[in-house]
């Protein structure tokens, strides 16, 4: 299980920079099929959203890919500071 948990890290790891890479690509295609004002806002809003959990997800890979959810606890008497 702790293999499967290092390997999700890893693609989540490197979803996240792919999935902002294409993000953007297609929002610069939009905008500029579309030069209006509402295009550029609406994408704008789109990668200002997506950035912030792009980071996230690479934030959550790269502690999977550590290893720091192979021993999840169990009861609140195992959390420690």
């Amino acid at each position: 299980m702790n293999s499967i948990k290092k390997f999700a890290g890893i693609i989540w790891f490197l979803l996240a920079p792919v999935g902002m890479y294409f993000l953007i690509i297609t929002a610069l295609h939009e905008i500029e099929k579309t030069p209006v004002i509402d295009t550029k806002i609406q994408w704008s809003v789109f990668i200002i959203v997506f950035a912030p959990i792009a980071i996230g997800m690479m934030i959550f890979g790269y502690y999977a890919m550590k290893g720091e959810y192979d021993h999840l606890p169990t009861s609140s008497d195992e959390i420690t500071d």
